[in-house]
């Protein structure tokens, strides 16, 4: 069964560039889909701070045509033994929304459990000279994602120089959705929707997605953290 992964690990600078500049692909580990490959950002942070560049956190997203393709890719590469170390979960594709060429034969939706866990990944191709807008009204969204009482973990990720992407854990896709249509009592409740129609006005990027997954088993440590994504073990 297809499957995608989420991976965090603290790396070596080395190691994080080379990923960066070199992405492992479909020609070189069997099994795999797609990979993109990034370096963690703290939401919400000064743009010009050691929290907004962590150029020793690395941050992998992938699709696999399996998971024996995944703990292969683990175990038998440079690579993956160096996100081993770190934390990752693995994912069922639920639902898409917009498209990223990379990711565009993925179906745009299915049924999900409002009171189920859910996790969040949006990934973009950004314009280059959109960067000051979109930072301006995109600010506002990484603090109240970071800030939610519904999130158990949301980080945001990129390659230099399009490539930005974020990554969120939600106690339930109906926290998720209330957040996203500015209908719940957390501070700065309206901050999504108003970045959203100001894209619409005018697009930050050249492709954007979100796509939603159901948790399906995580793996490691993260921040001295464990057993992030809820109800997982239930």
């Amino acid at each position: 069964m297809p499957i995608f992964s989420f991976h965090l690990a603290r790396t070596t600078l080395w190691t994080t560039m080379s990923a960066l500049l070199l992405p492992p692909t479909a020609r070189l580990v069997r099994g795999l889909r797609q990979a993109e490959c990034m370096t963690v950002m703290g939401l919400g942070s000064p743009v010009f701070s050691r929290a907004r560049w962590q150029l020793r956190h690395l941050a992998m997203f992938a699709s696999w045509e399996n998971e024996q393709a995944l703990d292969a890719f683990l175990v038998g590469t440079k690579l993956g033994e160096s996100l081993s170390a770190g934390w990752h979960v693995r994912l069922e594709f639920l639902r898409r929304w917009g498209r990223v060429s990379e990711f565009d034969d993925l179906p745009t939706g299915a049924e999900v459990e409002l009171s189920a866990p859910v996790v969040a990944v949006t990934l973009a191709r950004m314009r280059l000279p959109q960067v000051p807008r979109f930072l301006r009204w995109g600010k506002p969204v990484e603090r109240q994602v970071r800030d939610h009482p519904g999130t158990t973990l949301a980080l945001a990720a990129m390659r230099p120089p399009r490539t930005i992407s974020t990554f969120s854990v939600w106690h339930s896709q109906q926290e998720m959705l209330d957040m996203v249509r500015g209908r719940d009592a957390a501070a700065g409740a309206q901050h999504h929707v108003s970045a959203m129609e100001e894209r619409k006005r005018k697009d930050f990027h050249h492709e954007f997605t979100t796509l939603r997954f159901r948790p399906l088993a995580e793996h490691g440590e993260w921040d001295g953290r464990r057993s992030i994504v809820p109800k997982l073990l239930a």
